[in-house]
């Protein structure tokens, strides 16, 4: 615990993962803390709405993967995932849907090594080799790799993680690395499958991360009942409990500055005096906050970035059982490089598009209406598409008749008694998000470690930033992580 005299008033602006772990964190080094949201509850992108129809729906993540990392963050507040909801395994953990076939992956790493042996003779082995070599990097990289601050490249220079610099496979691409493993294209899309999460083409990721496939993988792919905003309220009971408080419907304007350091924050046209903030609001955005002298980067370098895609959702409420539907099928009936080209290339809408059905309600009766599903919908695109109404609802119309090949199903539409639409714009207006990007920054080997946008302002001594568009970049466990190694720094102020 801090002494009095080293006690700051600390403002967290945004209750995104980010925020919330840097909240309670900084709140437990016995900070006085107080969060900023701008929406009328915690969660940022992780938010959730009641329909009056009695739909349940998580409006961002749902893949809850590397639940160690999540456990980590409980553990070190003296409580436990378990101790506010229940996480069950999902088994399938997925289905993946090609032209003409469809995978299923099993709960059980035994049992996706016999469907690649099964597959592609000699893959079995070549999976245990990858897997392996995949933990190493998962253990290395998620406890040493990814919990520094990143200002210079020094921090890595420990003998620890120099050594194992080769075997983290730093220099190369994802791609190149899954083909030395793997023959067959469809083994070959479910291994390049989890970096899309990291917001790239698997031919610009470092081969570092297929830490995502044995995150996923092996340690297998959980649902917390009640959805994935259970993790957000007890993130944020976590935080109350240690003294943080949140002051929701309260938008921050402007950050005022002297000498150096910011001052106050105007919020709502009222100004509060605080000792230091911690942004876990969009980064461009939060920039556009104080003076274009006291900013880190220029609309110039933001221009230069890639980022992670956007996205289409839709979500629906469905009359009626889905019975051949799983809780996540994936939608890859189409070529992978068409799509990803669409959206860093080509900034287009998909001719061919690739997507994602989430249907909780396989699992969890409490989020649908009885004999109903709940349906979340999910296309990847170009951050910055135009996204009027019309082109959603084509898309929309597509998805929805492969959803019914693939399932047996007929004429979904007329089933309909729930849909909400969210796109590029939505994600600008609700978040001020750069271009209205949905994952932050890719991880691209340009834009990893020190790589990325610092953590703390260079020409003000107490703004700092957090999220996914800093280290350790996009991602629900990354973005807990963002947080802690903020709180971290602001202990370091004098």
């Amino acid at each position: 615990m801090n002494t009095e005299s080293s006690r700051k008033r600390i403002a967290v602006i945004g209750s995104g993962f980010s925020g919330l772990s840097a909240a309670a964190y900084a709140a437990k080094s016995g900070h006085e803390v107080h969060v900023f949201e701008k929406h009328d509850q915690p969660g940022g992108r992780a938010r959730q709405f009641k329909t009056e129809e009695g739909y349940l729906f998580d409006m961002g993540p749902s893949w809850y993967w590397m639940p160690d990392i999540i456990e980590g963050f409980f553990n070190d507040f003296d409580c436990k995932a378990a101790d506010y909801f229940k996480l069950v395994s999902l088994d399938p953990q997925f289905e993946m849907i090609f032209s003409k076939e469809k995978v299923s992956v099993p709960e059980k790493n035994e049992d996706i090594r016999e469907i690649f042996e099964k597959t592609e003779p000699g893959a079995g082995k070549k999976y245990d080799q990858f897997m392996q070599s995949a933990q190493f990097k998962y253990e290395t990289g998620m406890k040493d790799f990814v919990t520094k601050p990143c200002y210079s490249w020094l921090e890595f220079a420990s003998l620890k993680i120099a050594g194992s610099a080769l075997k983290l496979d730093l220099l190369s691409n994802f791609r190149k690395y899954v083909s030395g493993y793997f023959s067959d294209p469809k083994l070959r899309s479910l291994m390049e499958f989890p970096v899309i999460f990291l917001g790239a083409s698997p031919r610009n990721i470092p081969a570092l991360y297929s830490l995502m496939n044995y995150g996923g993988y092996v340690l297998g792919t959980k649902y917390p009942m009640g959805g994935f905003y259970q993790l957000v309220m007890a993130m944020k009971d976590v935080a109350q409990k240690k003294g943080a408080a949140f002051h929701f419907n309260h938008e921050v304007q402007k950050l005022n500055t002297e000498n150096g350091k910011v001052v106050s924050l105007t919020v709502d046209g009222k100004d509060y005096e605080f000792d230091a903030i911690i942004a876990s609001s969009d980064y461009h955005h939060t920039e556009t906050l104080i003076p274009k002298s006291l900013r880190n980067y220029n609309d110039a370098y933001w221009k230069t970035k890639t980022f992670a895609p956007s996205c289409l959702i839709y979500y629906l409420g469905i009359k009626g059982k889905i019975p051949h539907l799983k809780h996540h099928t994936l939608f890859f009936e189409n070529e992978l490089d068409h799509h990803i080209d669409c959206i860093y290339i080509n900034k287009k809408w998909p001719a061919k598009p690739l997507f994602y059905a989430c249907c909780p309600s396989k699992t969890d009766p409490d989020v649908a209406p009885e004999d109903c599903e709940n349906l979340f919908l999910l296309l990847p695109l170009a951050p910055g598409i135009h996204d009027e109404e019309a082109v959603r609802e084509t898309y929309l119309k597509e998805m929805l008749e492969r959803i019914e090949k693939h399932t047996g199903e007929t004429d979904l539409v007329s089933r309909i008694e729930y849909k909400r639409s969210y796109c590029v714009s939505d994600f600008i207006s609700d978040y001020n998000a750069y271009q209205g990007n949905a994952y932050g920054l890719s991880n691209t080997l340009s834009q990893t470690a020190v790589l990325k946008p610092k953590i703390r302002n260079k020409k003000i001594s107490n703004l700092f930033y957090t999220g996914q568009l800093t280290v350790p970049g996009p991602g629900v466990p990354p973005s807990v992580i963002s947080g802690k190694i903020v709180a971290q720094e602001v202990n370091k102020l004098k």
